[in-house]
């Protein structure tokens, strides 16, 4: 997605708004507990982090809000991390890290928390958002471009079921096949839809095996797969963007995956219509049965004599 922003565009406070929820999150993670000051402060972070970093989400204030909670998976998300011990949740484009933190103050162990986006910038300028330290929100957070097949690869997960050290991560591959949850918003709709293909190959394969394993999230979508062309203030946009059948069968075409996709109609500040995809792709025994089955019987002969696609490889 190209867009005409620049860390010279002008910002516009009169943009900033947030709704019941965020207030009462905000006042809770930063202590501010007087909104004009809570105002001037988020105003403050916004501006250090345009400056570094002159995207839409941080020009629109779609920063400050709480998109993790808003999931109708949710909930079952919560009780994932409360079921077992070593589960682990990623927030995938994390941002400043509102998601992550969300998580963790309803319940989510945070050491089992791990966050990534392309900019150690911005994580770092989430601690001064809400006023934390590493020391006193020791999440884990690594940076790197979830493009890029060094840092997350689509290649399928080591025999090895250890937990790595979350704290010397250097990719996202040490994760591969142990993660137990996966977050991902606002972030697909920013590739073209090659690039959004591979990167739920790559997701797919960080997931745990286990049934239950689930990655889900929200992102610009349309009623009909194709390119959307928007406009806002100081920016123009073009955007790959799938339908709900579409998403749902990248999904199931990398693993056995109950999907779950809808639209949800959003009106924009000047009456314009727009359309977000609320998803989800959940490791389903049932389905895993049928695929793996289905993946065997796709093989040649010649292929079942491979080295690397012996049927053994999918016993059940």
């Amino acid at each position: 997605m190209a867009s005409s922003f620049s860390t010279n565009t002008p910002l516009d406070p009169s943009l900033y708004g947030l709704d019941p929820a965020a207030l009462e999150f905000f006042k809770q993670q930063t202590c501010i507990t007087e909104e004009d000051d809570l105002k001037q402060h988020i105003l403050a972070v916004q501006a250090k982090a345009f400056a570094v970093a002159p995207y839409y989400c941080i020009y629109t204030f779609v920063f400050t809000r709480l998109r993790i909670s808003r999931h109708p998976k949710y909930q079952s998300v919560l009780q994932l991390g409360r079921d077992y011990s070593n589960a682990l949740l990623l927030d995938l484009g994390c941002c400043f890290g509102n998601d992550a933190r969300k998580a963790a103050a309803d319940g989510w162990p945070v050491t089992q928390i791990i966050s990534t986006d392309i900019r150690q910038e911005l994580w770092d300028l989430g601690h001064i958002l809400f006023r934390s330290t590493p020391r006193s929100f020791p999440s884990s957070f690594i940076a790197g471009d979830c493009l890029d097949p060094t840092f997350l690869s689509s290649e399928p997960e080591p025999t090895s079921r250890s937990l790595p050290d979350l704290s010397s991560l250097t990719s996202l591959n040490d994760l591969r096949g142990k993660l137990t949850a996966v977050h991902a918003s606002s972030i697909f709709h920013l590739f073209s839809a090659e690039q959004q293909a591979s990167l739920v190959r790559s997701v797919a394969a960080l997931l745990s095996p286990e049934p239950g394993s689930i990655a889900f999230g929200s992102h610009v979508a349309l009623p009909k797969q194709g390119i959307i062309q928007g406009k806002a203030p100081s920016m123009k946009a073009e955007m790959y963007c799938y339908d709900p059948e579409s998403w749902n069968k990248l999904w199931e075409d990398v693993g056995p995956f109950k999907t779950e996709a809808f639209l949800k109609e959003l009106i924009g500040p000047n009456g314009e219509i727009g359309w977000e995809m609320v998803w989800s792709a959940t490791m389903s025994t049932e389905i895993r049965r049928c695929w793996l089955f289905e993946s065997v019987h796709r093989l040649t002969p010649s292929r079942l004599a491979e080295p690397h696609a012996r049927a053994d490889r999918y016993k059940l």
